[in-house]
């Protein structure tokens, strides 16, 4: 058998084993901390959005998703590298899986716990996308794919700011006037 093969494999098995126990314990975190919190009010995202939150989002939906999934879709599919569809794949799941939490802890529950679910997820991410590096790191023909993974994690590094930045906003604290 291919020794390729096989640490793909292996590789594979590892992301799906490590992201299953990473969903499984933030989303017994989420449902104990949504559960002692069942009492507080309904939450709902202030309003208006700030006027700069459209091009921020934007370009997280640009260079957080749609270059990736190229970059899957071209290479990982299409051209067959592995360890570049294994890495995707798991960040694609994961991300995934944070959308459809917040969508559940917010329009289903509207739970304040909403505002942790990105806290949760995207240090994560940055695991990931630091992980992803480790994997590519043997193949030099794969090294802009790096570059990439490279600019995804100051990406989201400054997303995780920006929330919490927006931490006084998402609460609703009053702000003294003058």
């Amino acid at each position: 058998m291919d020794h390729n093969y096989i640490t793909s494999v292996n590789t594979s098995l590892y992301l799906i084993l490590e992201n299953l126990g990473f969903f499984i314990i933030a989303t017994g975190f989420t449902a104990i901390v949504g559960w002692a919190w069942r009492k507080a009010k309904p939450f709902t995202i202030p309003e208006p959005l700030p006027g700069w939150f459209k091009i921020w989002f934007g370009t997280v939906q640009v260079i957080g998703v749609l270059v990736p999934l190229v970059v899957m879709l071209l290479w990982g599919v299409w051209w067959n590298y592995s360890t570049v569809l294994t890495v995707l794949a798991s960040y694609f799941l994961m991300l995934g899986l944070q959308i459809i939490s917040e969508i559940i802890t917010l329009k289903q529950f509207q739970s304040v716990v909403w505002v942790m679910v990105p806290y949760l997820y995207l240090p994560y991410r940055l695991w990931q996308l630091y992980e992803g590096l480790t994997i590519l790191n043997s193949d030099s023909e794969l090294m802009w794919i790096r570059t990439l993974l490279i600019v995804e994690i100051v990406l989201w590094t400054g997303n995780y700011l920006l929330d919490l930045a927006q931490l006084p906003r998402l609460f609703r604290w009053e702000v003294k006037e003058g």
